[in-house]
């Protein structure tokens, strides 16, 4: 892949994370920041600043890359269910992450 199909995302406590722009732009949010025709500095830089810390980050990404290994799939096809892999003593920071991301 070339360097221009990555983009990175950061979080508050200071953690980055090169990711797969198709996974990335998985998220309705990270696709608009990084909208090339868009006037955010993100597109051009292609490093998104995420107000949450590294554990919801990557628990966010994690989802992403499940969402988009699994979108020609129906839900019978899927036999591992995400939710399982969510510690609950950060459920709901990541329940408000992946509202804000449009995920």
């Amino acid at each position: 892949m070339p360097a221009d199909d990555f983009v990175i995302l950061e979080s508050d406590d200071g953690y980055s994370f090169v990711v797969p722009r198709n996974i990335a732009i998985a998220s309705g949010t990270l696709k608009a920041m990084l909208d090339e025709d868009a006037a955010f500095q993100e597109a051009e830089n292609k490093t998104c600043r995420l107000h949450y810390r590294g554990i919801i980050v990557q628990k966010v990404i994690e989802y992403l890359a499940f969402k988009v290994q699994y979108a020609d799939f129906s839900s019978s096809d899927i036999r591992e269910d995400f939710a399982d892999r969510i510690d609950p003593y950060i459920a709901l920071e990541l329940l408000t992450a992946a509202d804000y991301l449009d995920t």
